[in-house]
């Protein structure tokens, strides 16, 4: 398993590396993060169909199935096959759900949604953005673009999304972005019933917390955010970048025959969390001090 200063900072890093390139650039450009995983099934009907990074979930029901992020523009034929390597079908795929507003999680919804003619839901703070595809981020300005998208429908936070006998809960995580969505839901494996949550994010990579005119509300949208997380109830661990919840140190975990699921890590959650708020903490204290 990763050390915590690794998992803390892992996702941040990768967004980092992976923005630089802009969302013209070809996947050509760079391997780091989008290099391809077996798709699997993580427990009940949920299955993992992203890339050794840049996250992608399916859930599937009777009456069609629901995406979670698409990861970049780059990464849709990988999830396209990882799809259809599991046995679904893409056109079976009729809710697209998304994480936060950025190219790495968003940039491929464009195009999902030409191939699936699935509805896209989004957050109504994230929305602006997601149309503008990435334009006017109140950290990044315009220099992590993605191609515009707008939703077929925008919900509130703790507002549901039901299919068959599915139902996901959004919550408005905000801080990362200002919509920033963890979603929550449970499934059951076995005669258990597990509670799974799928982080949006809680870095803040390069932001300007102090005196941030584009974002006047990002540090008390952090500390609101910070309070939800430590709350939830979680059995099963997920987010929106691997390297939160340390995806490859449990797939291996699960090819070495782990009698339990390693990806049911309610500890794990916790000490991300707790690490995390540390950081950010810290990151304020410095930036407070700096402008005195």
């Amino acid at each position: 398993m990763f050390p915590l200063k690794v998992r803390l900072v892992f996702g941040a890093v990768c967004f980092l590396c992976f923005s630089v390139f802009g969302y013209s650039q070809s996947a050509n450009d760079f391997n780091l993060g989008i290099a391809p995983v077996e798709p699997f099934r993580i427990a009940g009907n949920l299955y993992y169909v992203g890339s050794n990074d840049l996250t992608s979930y399916l859930i599937v029901t009777p009456k069609g199935n629901i995406l979670i992020d698409s990861g970049m523009k780059e990464m849709v034929p990988l999830v396209k096959g990882n799809i259809e390597r599991l046995g679904f079908k893409l056109s079976d795929v009729k809710f697209i759900l998304n994480s936060h507003a950025h190219f790495d999680h968003a940039g491929g919804i464009a195009e999902l949604r030409r191939l699936t003619g699935a509805k896209f839901l989004a957050s109504k703070q994230d929305t602006h953005l997601l149309e503008r595809g990435g334009k006017g981020d109140p950290n990044f300005g315009d220099k992590y673009l993605f191609e515009p998208t707008k939703p077929d429908e925008i919900f509130e936070s703790g507002e549901k999304v039901s299919l068959g006998e599915t139902t996901l809960t959004a919550n408005v995580t905000p801080g990362h972005t200002k919509g920033c969505t963890t979603w929550t839901t449970t499934v059951r494996e076995g005669r258990r019933r597990l509670n799974v949550i799928f982080v949006c994010s809680v870095s803040s990579p390069g932001y300007q917390l102090v005196n941030n005119k584009d974002y006047p509300d990002i540090v008390s949208d952090y500390l609101h955010s910070f309070a939800w997380f430590r709350n939830a109830k979680v059995d099963i661990f997920l987010g929106s970048h691997a390297g939160f919840f340390d995806l490859e140190g449990k797939i291996r975990l699960m090819k070495e025959g782990a009698k339990t699921n390693p990806f049911i890590d309610p500890q794990g959650y916790k000490e991300f969390i707790a690490e995390n708020e540390r950081a950010f903490q810290e990151k304020l204290r410095a930036q407070k001090a700096a402008t005195k």
